[in-house]
């Protein structure tokens, strides 16, 4: 069965300063993300993939094109509108976990959702704490997070993102940050996550975090030059997925 697309982005540009100043970061990007897709964007620093990402979750005013999500055209949203779209259907992960110290961290996880519905605050814990138990970091549920590792901090950052079940997560280096060990943890829990129907699309520099995604897109100077489609990854031969990408991105030149 078709997938439905999810997001269409149309002729997308983004420029940053003014005059002399001024530095074009998408140059008229299209792209088309289905739901329950599994996608990665590869490139080398400032070639625009983080830009591309906030301007496919509306984290980002473009300047010219068209970005829609679920047929609705970002550009049409108030602030609020875009604010409330992004908390209830997309969920975000980013290299660095933005937990506040003062909480520990089952309260870092349920803070947003508890602003949005404070009458239902049992059944936001609860989801929460299965959420947890369901990323292996239950028994964290009150630690402070200065008393927790990198990698189960960003566990804890995707039991946030996932609160609201949202249609797809965007991920942004997900996995810079950590040792080989728990960017490979994080990258299995993705994997279940997208497997249970939820789109991914992440952001990387690294080929063996992009070799377990099932599409790949190479950007350069703010434009997607190449793409290419791998099966859906089964635990085995990591090595020969990685080669296809690096052969491809020394193909392109990137």
């Amino acid at each position: 069965m078709e997938m439905k697309k999810m997001i269409t982005g149309i002729n997308i540009t983004k420029h940053y300063g003014s005059g002399d100043d001024k530095r074009n970061v998408l140059g008229g990007v299209s792209i088309e993300i289905k739901e329950g897709e599994f996608v990665s964007v590869m490139g080398p620093s400032g070639s625009g993939k983080s830009t591309l990402m906030f301007a496919l979750s509306g984290m980002e005013r473009i300047d010219g094109g068209r970005v829609t999500f679920d047929g609705r055209d970002l550009g049409t949203l108030a602030e609020n509108e875009l604010a409330d779209l992004r908390r209830t259907g997309m969920g975000f992960v980013f290299q660095q976990p933005t937990l506040m110290k003062n909480l520990n961290i089952l309260d870092n996880i349920i803070l947003p959702s508890m602003r949005d519905n404070r009458r239902n605050a049992a059944g936001i814990t609860e989801k929460a704490r299965q959420l947890m138990q369901k990323v292996g970091i239950a028994e964290l549920a009150q630690r402070d997070i200065t008393q927790a590792s990198g990698g189960q901090l960003q566990r804890a950052g995707i039991c946030r993102a996932l609160m609201s079940s949202p249609g797809i997560i965007f991920a942004d280096e997900p996995t810079g940050a950590l040792n080989q060990a728990a960017a490979q943890g994080i990258m299995n829990l993705l994997s279940e996550i997208n497997a249970e129907g939820t789109a991914v699309m992440l952001v990387t520099h690294d080929a063996t975090i992009a070799a377990r995604t099932e599409r790949i897109m190479f950007m350069c100077d703010g434009r997607i030059v190449s793409e290419m489609r791998l099966p859906k990854y089964s635990g085995k031969d990591i090595e020969g997925r990685v080669e296809k990408i690096t052969a491809k991105m020394r193909e392109i030149g990137i």
